[in-house]
């Protein structure tokens, strides 16, 4: 049974000619695409002359709080990857996608399907989720030897979806060359402790000059 054709909400920042690089962030399951995590990324990447496309999965826009069903996830994703690609001018080898953990999966997951792959210049995964909630022993990695390019991993050290030690391990069947960027006692949400003295402010900043500079690295 296929999958109905999907609609959805997109916010685009960035030169609107002659552009060079482009990122497409999706968003998290409990967010959208107004996510400050989404927003302060997208912004910088603004700031560096870089283009960014953020879109909605169409639960958000229908007001649901459950995620779609899988096939529409990969659908909408790689919909949204051919809007950036149609918007920028630019083919999806030099676009990187990613996002805010589900929406960095799905990203990935599009980029290593096992039958219809979109080779893309890198991936930028946001918190990405090893694995659901309680339920370490499942990791969501199997995809990984399938991906060969560049990924950046951008974690916080108290990330409960994914460990330190179990996130880098399972990078390690990922064929691209692999970054990680911690974030010092940040949890999945970003939010790092109270006796660390930073604030979430000052772990997005983090993530947004990483992303940037991650981002600028892949030109090629």
């Amino acid at each position: 049974m296929g999958v109905a054709p999907v609609t959805l909400e997109y916010e685009y920042q960035g030169p609107k000619r002659g552009v060079e690089q482009a990122v497409l962030l999706a968003h998290g399951a409990g967010a959208d695409m107004h996510a400050k995590a989404l927003t302060t990324v997208a912004d910088a990447l603004a700031e560096g002359k870089i283009a960014s496309l953020r879109f909605n999965y169409p639960y958000k826009t229908a007001g649901r709080k459950a995620p779609d069903r899988p096939a529409v996830l990969m659908a909408s994703t790689r919909k949204a990857i051919a809007e950036l690609a149609t918007r920028t001018k630019l083919p999806a080898d030099r676009l990187v996608i990613g996002g805010r953990s589900m929406g960095g999966r799905y990203c990935s997951l599009v980029a290593g399907d096992e039958d219809d792959p979109v080779a893309v210049r890198g991936l930028l995964l946001l918190g990405y989720p090893l694995h659901a909630a309680g339920k370490p022993e499942k990791e969501r990695s199997d995809h990984f030897a399938r991906l060969k390019m560049p990924v950046a991993f951008v974690s916080g050290t108290r990330d409960s979806l994914a460990g330190t030690d179990a996130l880098t391990k399972a990078a390690k069947l990922v064929k691209g060359k692999v970054t990680f960027h911690w974030l010092e006692s940040a949890d999945h949400g970003f939010r790092p402790l109270k006796a660390s003295g930073l604030t979430t402010d000052d772990v997005l900043a983090d993530v947004a000059a990483f992303s940037v500079d991650w981002v600028r690295a892949q030109q090629g």
